[in-house]
């Protein structure tokens, strides 16, 4: 065997690889929709940019003092788990994901709320506490903030539920 049929066996174990992969993916429009709209990426950077203003300064108004509960990134994050229930519920009960709906989402829970909730301090914050000094304050921080966000989500959804009703073939509860 020469050398261009190497290449050209290469070419067709590439191509039947390449092949066999695309089968076992499932389709996907082609471009993400940042490529597809480049004006939605503005959309989250900016609603990022007000959510994380707003937590910073809620944050420096009222810092967490060391070994207590970090009282402002509990509220921070039970109130924005709240508010993104109720936000993508209510948008998925009005219609489908496109036009201001897709922006809303996009620039109201994945910028605003994204930005103003943090798991990232959250996080810091319970390891902080997690000392024999602040052991019980961590420990309940950490399970109290994760039960209570998912709470709260679940509250947002179902005021979404009572406000806009059943989604189009679903059952009734």
């Amino acid at each position: 065997m020469g050398v261009s049929d190497d290449r050209h066996l290469d070419r067709e174990v590439d191509a039947d690889l390449e092949s066999a992969s695309a089968a076992r993916r499932p389709a996907r429009p082609a471009g993400g929709v940042l490529r597809r709209s480049p004006l939605l990426g503005v959309v989250i950077f900016v609603g990022g940019a007000v959510g994380t203003l707003v937590r910073s300064l809620l944050e420096q108004a009222a810092p967490a003092r060391p070994g207590e509960v970090p009282w402002t990134t509990l509220v921070i994050n039970v109130v924005g788990s709240l508010l993104l229930g109720l936000l993508l519920e209510s948008l998925a009960r009005t219609g489908p994901d496109e036009g201001s709906r897709r922006v809303a989402r996009l620039g109201l829970g994945t910028g605003v709320l994204g930005g103003f909730t943090t798991y990232s301090t959250f996080a810091v914050e319970a390891v902080e506490r997690l000392t024999p000094q602040s052991l019980a304050v961590g420990l309940s921080y950490a399970v109290g903030s994760v039960v209570l966000g998912v709470t709260a989500a679940a509250a947002g959804y179902r005021l979404a539920r009572l406000a806009f009703g059943h989604r189009a073939g679903e059952p009734t509860r």
